[in-house]
């Protein structure tokens, strides 16, 4: 037997829980006990009016017991003697979206459902654009509630009328139309009598019968290393499931992204080796050559080679509560392969509702956005609407390790085909070597007022003296030139300080010793910092001034306005500071004096070897 993964969604209290819950009592997959209790529960949990309420079945949460509604994903599964199914039953709720698109990532179909009486809804709309974009064709239709409004055939043909209208707009291409009732079961899972208009087969019938084979014959072989199997020195193997196409042993294919090409000299498996292998197998494939495979690569038909990019354009939907900020490095796992990531712009945001595209410079928690991306490597891609496995991706927060993002990649940015570094005859080495140093960034953090700007004033003044070859970007002075036009939103910091980093870099490839000070108060941020620059180069200097200190010392002023609410977005009165938690250097702003904290951050340079040229 195969396997049907679909959900259910639709508009609160359209009945997705009763329908599912119905569905599995109907079909005999629900254990004595769970009736037992399902009946028990329904005279004091359930909203069905004291009848039985199927609901109880799906809804496990007690928060969505006592609300009647679902919030969270509950996954459900059983079988007939014709298919093995597994339903999810997703919010309707539009602030759990995010947990909706979490069903629908996996899933062959959708049953979005429609009350009869209300008709097709905002949110109907809005779950189906989902399910679209998540790239499902086949919808089943289930017109609920048809008993209370006496199963009138006009008002189910017209809301099936309205449905596949919208439909059409949205790339569903088979839209299947069901009348039920959760309470009586008519037409869940056998026909009842109280539509004999209605020629069609049950609900059940449908998803037992209704063909969503994936079309991948055409996609060519492709199969993600997950890992590299080395029992023994004889044998060096690659484990992985296939997605797409075939393969046999003597095939040529090439490894993306490295474009190193091989031929299959075995495909094992626990049970032995195969002659053929197809898609939804997981095999371990041997190659004929010693070739750099690594876990994240993508074994492909030599013919039929992926692409391969670190630019893209990016269907997101935001998931975490903290909003999307351009700039800033998030990790992006794809397949196997996990590599830093960040959104260089937000093209405009969706509105899911009515399909517009809205102007935005940060996506807020459910709301969904066609980004740029730019990545930190190369890696082997396919676009999402020919392959949710090679073209789905996540974002992950790196401070909580959460994943904070899914997204879709619509197609590769040309411009990283046509942008190639330019080779140049003098290197940074080279430039450094003649100054007599090595290149070192110093990034100053701490409050305002904590002293980072007169302490790195006092720093250059004594590498100056030693003869030194430096330059101080003060993040005051930035913001004069060129970060003018940035205010101090969460997402205009962030931008600020890629500005700052990416400055910084350039200077260092001069071969500078660069102090930065700013004060920069996310860590994700300052580590996008040091992740721009050569390894050993960057030094963490925290200025570590109590807040109660420099709220006394107030030199501009600025306390003084934060607290009076005349100045917003102010770093630690109304915007938080992350503090360092292993700096490099870490300087005692409230008991170092200028000078000593000067000596010391010079010293730590010179014991780096950063004040010599060898």
């Amino acid at each position: 037997m195969d396997q049907l993964r679909f959900i259910t969604c639709g508009s609160v209290d359209d009945g997705k829980s009763t329908l599912i819950g119905r569905l599995l009592h109907d079909a005999g997959a629900v254990p004595d006990d769970q009736i037992a209790a399902m009946t028990r529960d329904s005279a004091s949990l359930g909203n069905a009016g004291g009848g039985t309420d199927f609901a109880l079945l799906v809804d496990g949460l007690t928060s969505e017991r006592e609300q009647g509604i679902t919030i969270d994903v509950a996954y459900r599964y059983f079988s007939t003697p014709r298919r093995k199914f597994i339903v999810a039953d997703t919010p309707g709720h539009e602030q759990y979206t995010r947990n909706m698109v979490t069903g629908a990532s996996t899933a062959d179909l959708a049953i979005v459902l429609v009350d009869a009486r209300k008709g097709v809804l905002t949110q109907t709309r809005r779950h189906s654009y989902l399910v679209s974009l998540l790239g499902l064709k086949t919808v089943v239709l289930a017109v609920t509630k048809m008993d209370l409004v006496e199963w009138s055939q006009s008002t189910f043909e017209r809301i099936v009328s309205d449905y596949r209208a919208f439909a059409e707009t949205i790339g569903l291409t088979t839209v299947i139309a069901v009348p039920v009732s959760g309470v009586t079961g008519d037409n869940i899972v056998t026909l009842g009598e109280s539509a004999p208009w209605y020629r069609g087969d049950s609900l059940l019938s449908v998803l037992e019968s209704v063909d969503v084979a994936h079309e991948t014959t055409g996609a060519g072989f492709h199969m993600p290393v997950q890992s590299v199997i080395r029992p023994d020195l004889d044998f060096r193997g690659y484990a992985g499931q296939i997605v797409s196409g075939a393969i046999h042993p003597g095939d040529a294919v090439r490894i993306s992204p490295s474009g190193q090409t091989s031929r299959i000299a075995r495909i094992a498996t626990f049970d032995g080796d195969l002659d053929r292998a197809v898609a939804g197998q997981s095999v371990t494939l041997a190659l004929s050559d010693h070739v750099d495979v690594a876990r994240g690569d993508v074994i492909s038909a030599a013919d039929r080679p992926l692409e391969a990019a670190d630019q893209f354009e990016a269907t997101i939907v935001w998931m975490a509560d903290a909003p999307l900020l351009p700039g800033r490095a998030y990790d992006l796992k794809i397949g196997a392969r996990t590599v830093s990531a960040r959104i260089t712009d937000i093209r405009h945001e969706v509105n899911v509702n009515t399909l517009e595209k809205l102007a935005a410079r940060t996506l807020a928690s459910n709301a969904i956005g066609v980004c740029h991306l730019s990545l930190g490597q190369d890696i082997a891609f396919a676009p999402y609407h020919q392959d949710r496995t090679l073209g789905g991706f996540i974002l992950i927060d790196r401070e909580s390790l959460a994943t904070v993002g899914a997204g879709m990649i619509r197609f590769a940015l040309r411009r990283s085909q046509n942008i190639h570094r330019q080779a140049l005859t003098v290197d940074r080495a080279e430039r450094a070597g003649v100054k007599g140093q090595k290149p070192a960034v110093v990034w100053f953090t701490g409050l305002s007022g904590a002293g980072k700007s007169t302490i790195a004033n006092a720093v250059e003044a004594l590498l100056t003296a030693e003869g030194r070859h430096t330059i101080l970007i003060d993040g005051d002075n930035l913001r004069h030139g060129l970060s003018r036009d940035l205010g101090f939103t969460d997402a205009d910091r962030v931008e600020n300080i890629r500005r700052a980093a990416e400055t910084a870099r350039l200077m260092t490839d001069a071969g500078l010793i660069v102090l930065v000070s700013l004060i920069s108060p996310f860590r994700a941020d300052r580590q996008m910092a040091r992740e721009r620059m050569v390894d050993g180069e960057f030094f963490e200097g925290f200025i570590d001034t109590p807040l109660a200190v420099v709220e006394a010392r107030d030199v501009k002023g600025l306390y003084a306005k934060a607290r009076s609410g005349a100045l917003t977005n102010f770093t630690g009165i109304d915007s938080p500071y992350e503090a360092p938690t292993h700096p490099d250097i870490h300087i005692r702003g409230d008991l170092t004096s200028v000078e000593d904290a000067a000596r010391q951050i010079v010293e730590h340079l010179r014991a780096a070897g950063r004040l010599r040229a060898d």
